[in-house]
């Protein structure tokens, strides 16, 4: 197996983890709702805490994503255009991510979190 063979499969598995890791995350976080409705939790407040697990599995499969996107651009053709597209799918995710980290968390990530009464 040459290196080109090698990076592109390096980056179909760290794509396919992403996925996997989304996949499983949503059904966990599912079965975490389902859960707390068993246990008479409020229906506002295991929503809420869906909504929280669904994307904390997001975020953790788009860090995947990107960097099966670094592997499969940079390490096999840097032209200018591959990184520039690179470029753009990176700044989509990024905001995509800090948007749920906001969504999640209830800050931007450079906050720093509240103190712990």
């Amino acid at each position: 197996m040459d290196y080109e063979h090698f990076v592109v499969a390096a980056a179909r598995v760290v794509e396919l983890t992403g996925v996997v890791v989304m996949l499983a995350g949503a059904l966990v976080a599912s079965l975490a709702y389902g859960r707390r409705l068993m246990r008479r939790t409020p229906h506002q407040e295991a929503y809420h805490a869906l909504r929280a697990d669904l994307g904390r599995a997001i975020l953790l499969g788009l860090e995947f994503l990107v960097i099966a996107d670094i592997i499969g651009t940079v390490a096999i053709e840097p032209t200018l255009q591959n990184l520039g597209v690179l470029a753009v799918i990176v700044a989509i995710r990024t905001l995509l991510s800090f948007a749920l980290e906001l969504e999640v968390s209830g800050r931007w990530p450079w906050q720093r979190p509240p103190p712990a009464p």
